[in-house]
């Protein structure tokens, strides 16, 4: 017995009438009364008297009507409850990001958002070490990937936007140790690079127009924290190539200034991503978006003062 059989028996109940319940519920006549047989073998029982000209209940099909109707109607608002429950900004999110993107733009975000919808709580993960979905208990993850790693991972998700990079320093480094402006330059300066599961970032890749420059920077730190080595930059002491996004405000308000911008580094992708359809919540679409707002206004801000090209960041959609 199937719930379309309930509706079936119900509606020709009312119009005593298999062809004309078939007809209002646009399925073939046959189909109909293999649902009224599907029903009778189920409850061993004949629900209709058939003869040439009419059909009518029999005193168990009598009986059995308000049944089926309650039953329809419970069901009908299981359903309306599932779909409120499914379209409400609740729940617990499990999240992992990078630890820079946790510490600050994240933070505020998530606290935004729990501010405004108080039926959701949040377990974060802020690490630069890649999280595993089912080892850590994580749901929703935020990752530097491609799309095309995405599907070879067999993971669902979102594409946040594409992430520029660039070089930047402190007003007193520049002041200290002069500002370079060729890849050469970069040789004579100290980078401040980025360590992950034990490999230290320190080729940096630009570009020129058609024209790619390698360079093997020198440095006296590197760390697996991507805050500190933005920390270590505003403190002076070294040239970092850092996301656009990570050092916004630090641009913004003149903490860090972008060097060589006639050099390009190559775009990355940000992902929100997740090991399964079934964990895109409507609180996950809310957290999708609102990073989208947050990213654009960001990319908007440093477009006005100039300090990025629009050609450089592409706008997410």
């Amino acid at each position: 017995m199937k719930i379309a059989d309930l509706q079936v028996l119900l509606k020709v109940a009312e119009l005593q009438s298999i062809t004309a319940a078939a007809n209002q519920l646009d399925m073939s006549s046959s189909a109909a009364s293999v649902s009224i047989k599907r029903i009778e073998k189920a409850l061993n029982a004949q629900i209709f008297v058939r003869t040439t000209r009419q059909i009518r209940l029999t005193s168990e099909g009598e009986r059995y009507l308000p049944l089926c109707q309650q039953a329809l109607e419970l069901l009908q608002q299981g359903q309306v409850l599932i779909h409120e429950e499914q379209q409400s900004i609740s729940g617990e999110v499990r999240m992992a990001v990078s630890s820079e993107m946790g510490r600050n733009l994240m933070r505020v975000l998530l606290n935004n958002i729990m501010d405004k919808y108080s039926e959701v709580t949040l377990r974060l993960q802020a690490s630069d070490s890649r999280a595993d979905f089912y080892r850590d208990g994580v749901d929703v993850a935020l990752r530097a990937i491609t799309k095309d790693a995405v599907k070879e991972l067999n993971l669902y998700g979102f594409k946040i936007c594409d992430i520029p990079h660039v070089l930047c320093a402190s007003p007193s480094y520049i002041a200290k140790h002069g500002e370079p402006l060729t890849p050469e330059d970069l040789l004579n300066h100290n980078a401040l690079l980025y360590k992950l599961y034990e490999v230290v970032h320190d080729g940096w890749e630009l570009y020129n127009d058609d024209q790619k420059f390698k360079i093997k920077m020198n440095s006296d730190r590197a760390v697996n924290d991507g805050d500190i080595v933005r920390r270590w930059c505003i403190d002076g002491t070294g040239i970092a190539k850092k996301s656009a996004i990570d050092v916004a405000q630090d641009l913004l308000s003149g903490r860090l200034q972008r060097l060589m911008s006639d050099y390009k580094v190559p775009l990355t992708e940000m992902w929100l991503v997740l090991p399964s359809r079934q964990l895109i919540t409507p609180a996950v679409r809310l957290i999708r978006d609102e990073l989208k707002h947050t990213i654009n206004e960001l990319r908007d801000q440093l477009i006005a003062k100039g300090i990025i090209d629009a050609k450089e960041w592409p706008e997410s959609l």
